[in-house]
């Protein structure tokens, strides 16, 4: 009996060699929640160079699509340019070359009435007077009543509309209706390399003596 209490005893105390030392609860929050808390501030550290960097990306990315956009829709208001050295329109032929003055007279006699490409592609009249020159304005052949293209009769010296019957005088100025308006006006130039322009007529139309119904 005496030998089975010293067994039990000596079991108990190796037993107890073995168990964990006690942990004191307090001790171990502390020393944790440093490292829990760095752990949370980095996962939501944000570095503001980047975040700017990415707002940069951003709206630049946004202002070249509303420009893309936008560019095309404000060139549509815009007259279309001219393309000559003084601000004018390069009056062009059939096949689209510029004409230049001495070789458009060289082939072209008193009197003569042709067709040009003018102001927003319009075909316009470059008329030669009786003393070989060109006449300062060209006349648009467009008529003002719905829009056909004028030819001019050399033999009856006047534009005669073959849609409704619409005529014009040499300079333009409507002779018969139903054209409402004569037939709008162009300055004509030359730049330093000889070829003609076309320039808008903005001052008081000298056929009516009022402002100009085109402008």
């Amino acid at each position: 009996m005496k030998l089975f209490s010293v067994l039990s005893a000596a079991l108990i105390g190796s037993s107890a060699a073995f168990a964990p030392a006690p942990v004191n609860v307090q001790q171990r929050s502390s020393a944790v929640a440093p490292v829990s808390m760095a752990a949370v501030e980095g996962e939501f550290y944000i570095d503001q160079n980047r975040r700017n960097l990415m707002n940069l990306i951003l709206v630049g990315s946004a202002a070249v699509t509303i420009g893309g956009l936008a560019v095309p829709y404000i060139l549509f208001f815009v007259p279309p340019g001219s393309g000559g050295g003084d601000g004018g329109t390069p009056a062009k032929d059939a096949l689209g070359n510029e004409i230049f003055l001495k070789e458009y007279l060289a082939e072209k006699k008193a009197g003569d009435h042709s067709l040009a490409q003018g102001l927003k592609g319009d075909a316009t009249y470059l008329i030669v007077k009786d003393d070989g020159t060109l006449e300062d304005y060209g006349l648009n052949a467009v008529c003002t009543h719905l829009g056909c293209v004028v030819p001019w009769s050399a033999a009856n010296n006047k534009f005669m509309c073959p849609c409704h019957g619409s005529q014009y005088a040499p300079t333009g100025a409507v002779v018969r209706g139903p054209a409402p308006l004569p037939l709008a006006l162009a300055h004509i130039e030359t730049d330093e390399k000889g070829t003609i322009l076309f320039n808008s007529w903005t001052e008081t139309d000298f056929r009516t003596d009022g402002k100009p119904w085109w402008t």
